[in-house]
């Protein structure tokens, strides 16, 4: 996530996640051993908000 396309893509939605709902989902039956755990985090260090 420290390329200039992965971070741009982090910004975005995290400043959309402030006019309209969106979800990230995958088939990982544990968030905790899953990558959208690591979403999760960058996006609220982006200042996502989260419903």
């Amino acid at each position: 996530m420290n390329q200039a396309d992965a971070a741009r893509s982090i910004a975005i939605l995290a400043k959309l996640s402030h006019s309209v709902n969106f979800s990230i989902g995958c088939y990982c039956q544990d968030e905790s051993h899953c990558h959208r755990s690591i979403l999760r985090q960058l996006l609220k260090e982006e200042g996502a908000l989260f419903t």
